[in-house]
C-alpha cells in the first residue's frame, strides 16, 4: 500500500503511508517520510509509526523520537520494553532524570523491582520519578505550543501572499 497526500508543508507531504509488498521469493520494504509517516520504516516530523519509527512522536518496534513508545524506545520521554531517555518507563528503563520499571537505572531517581540511582526505592524516589515525568510533560507541552504558534504564523504569512 502506498499513499502520499497531495498537500505539503515546506515541500514535505502532510501524510505518507508506505507498506512493503510480498511477492513469491521477494519482499519489499515500505519507507514513509512526511509530517505524519506510517510504514515499515517511517520518518515523521510530527508522528511516525512502523517497525522502525523515527519522529516527534514515534510508535514502533524500534522507536526514536521526542516521545517514543515501542519494544525498544529512545527519546526525551521513552516508554517500552527497553526504554532509554531523559525520563523512561519500561521493563528495563535507563534514564538521566527518572526511571520506573522492572529494572530502573537513572542518574537522579529510580523506582522499580531493581532500582539503581542516588534515590532508588527510598522515600523520595517515587516523588522524584513522578516529578521528572511531570517536568517532561510540561516541557513537551511548551514545545508543542511553540510549534502551533509557528504554524499559525506561517499560515498568516502565506494568506497575505
Amino acid at each position: 500500500m502506498h499513499y502520499t497526500s497531495s498537500r505539503t508543508l515546506f515541500g514535505i507531504p502532510l501524510v505518507h503511508i508506505s507498506t512493503g509488498t510480498k511477492e513469491p521469493g521477494r519482499r519489499t520494504t515500505g519507507i514513509a517520510m512526511g509530517w505524519i509517516a506510517i510504514g515499515d520504516i517511517s520518518f515523521g516530523i510530527l508522528f511516525a509509526a512502523g517497525g522502525l519509527a523515527f519522529g516527534g512522536i514515534s510508535v514502533g518496534g524500534v522507536a526514536l523520537g521526542l516521545v517514543s513508545l515501542g519494544g525498544m524506545a529512545a527519546g526525551y520521554l521513552a516508554l517500552g520494553g527497553l526504554a532509554m531517555g531523559v525520563v523512561a518507563a519500561g521493563s528495563v528503563a535507563l534514564a538521566l532524570k527518572g526511571a520506573f520499571g522492572g529494572i530502573a537505572v537513572a542518574l537522579r531517581s529510580a523506582a522499580g523491582g531493581v532500582a539503581v540511582a542516588p534515590h532508588a526505592n527510598d522515600g523520595a524516589a517515587m516523588n522524584l520519578v513522578l516529578a521528572s515525568f511531570r517536568e517532561a510533560g510540561l516541557d513537551l507541552l511548551r514545545l508543542f505550543a511553540l510549534l502551533i504558534l509557528l504554524a499559525a504564523a506561517y499560515g498568516v504569512l502565506r494568506s497575505r501572499e
